[in-house]
C-alpha cells in the first residue's frame, strides 16, 4: 500500500482511538500488523508517536479556554479560598507524578509487551468487562466537577493509569475513567479529568519516546518521510478534535457500555486471530 496511503488510515485510526475508551495503541498495533507495516522500523515507531502527538494537541486546542481559566485561579480558585493541592491543575499534575514514576521503572516491560498481541488481546477483553461492570453500578449521584475533587481520589486515578501502561490494550482513557467512576465521579467529571491528564501524560511520554528514537537513530529524513509524517499529525488532531467534540456529548446522554461491549469482542477477535495463527 502507498505510504501517503498509510499515513491517512493510521493517522484516522489514532484520532479516533486515543481518547475513547478502546485503547489506541491496541488499534495502532492491530493496524499496523494487517497492512504489513514493518514493526522493528525505527521510522515507523517514530511515526506512531508523533501522530499520538497530534491527537492530544487536539484537546489543548478543544478545551483552551477551561485551560486558561484554569490557569488563571491557580493555585487558590475561583474564589481565592482553595489550598493549592486541591486546585484541579495541582490534581492533575499529582496524578501524572504518580503515573510517571512507576512508568519509567517498568519502561522495558512495556516495549515488550506492546508487540505481544496476546497481551493486547486480553487487555481489550477484561477492560471492557471491567468498565461495563463500574457503568453499570457506580452510576450514582456523584461528584460533578473537578474542582470539587480530592486528593486521593486523584492518587487513585494516577495508580489506575499505570496499567495502561503495562498492559497495551487496556487505554488509558478506559483506566482513568473507570477509576474515576469507582472512586465518586460523575460520568463526565470523569471524562474531563480523563481529558486533562491525558495532556502531560502523552506528551511527556510521547517525547520521552521521540527523544530516545531519535538519539538513537541520528539520521536526517527525506522530504517524503517528512510529507507522511505531517500527513499522519494533521490528519490525527483534526479526526481527535471532531471525536472530542463528539464524545463530550455522548457521555452525558448515554454512557460507557457500548464501548465496553465494542472492547469485549475486539479482545475476542484478536484472541481467536492469535490462536489461529500460532496453530497455523
Amino acid at each position: 500500500m502507498n505510504d501517503y496511503v498509510l499515513s491517512l488510515l493510521l493517522g484516522i485510526i489514532e484520532g479516533i482511538t486515543e481518547f475513547l475508551p478502546v485503547s489506541s495503541t491496541a488499534h495502532l498495533r492491530i493496524a499496523q500488523e494487517i497492512l504489513g507495516i514493518d514493526l522493528k522500523s525505527e521510522y515507523w515507531k517514530m511515526f506512531s508517536i508523533v501522530i499520538q502527538l497530534g491527537a492530544i494537541l487536539s484537546v489543548v486546542v478543544y478545551f483552551w479556554q477551561r485551560i486558561l481559566n484554569l490557569v488563571r485561579t491557580f493555585p487558590r480558585g475561583l474564589r481565592g479560598k482553595t489550598a493549592w493541592w486541591k486546585h484541579p491543575l495541582s490534581l492533575v499534575m499529582i496524578s501524572f507524578a504518580v503515573t510517571a514514576g512507576p512508568c519509567l521503572l517498568i519502561d522495558k516491560k512495556i516495549g515488550a509487551n506492546l508487540e505481544n498481541l496476546w497481551v493486547i488481546g486480553f487487555a481489550l477483553l477484561i477492560g471492557g468487562v471491567i468498565m461495563w461492570i463500574i457503568d453499570a453500578f457506580f452510576d450514582r449521584p456523584a461528584i460533578d466537577s473537578i474542582e470539587s475533587m480530592t486528593l486521593t481520589q486523584a492518587v487513585l486515578i494516577g495508580l489506575a493509569q499505570i496499567l495502561s501502561a503495562a498492559f497495551p490494550g487496556t487505554s488509558r482513557s478506559m483506566s482513568t475513567i473507570a477509576a474515576g467512576q469507582l472512586v465518586g465521579l460523575s460520568r463526565a467529571t470523569s471524562l474531563e479529568f480523563s481529558f486533562f491528564l491525558s495532556i502531560p501524560v502523552m506528551f511527556a511520554a510521547s517525547g520521552y519516546k521521540l527523544v530516545k528514537y531519535v538519539s538513537a537513530t541520528p539520521v536526517a529524513m527525506s522530504d517524503r518521510e517528512w510529507t507522511i509524517l505531517s500527513i499522519g499529525f494533521i490528519t490525527s488532531f483534526l479526526v481527535a478534535w471532531a471525536v472530542v467534540a463528539w464524545f463530550v456529548n455522548w457521555v452525558r446522554r448515554r454512557g460507557f457500555v457500548p464501548f465496553a461491549i465494542y472492547r469485549i469482542l475486539a479482545g475476542l477477535a484478536v484472541l481467536l486471530w492469535r490462536a489461529w495463527v500460532w496453530r497455523m
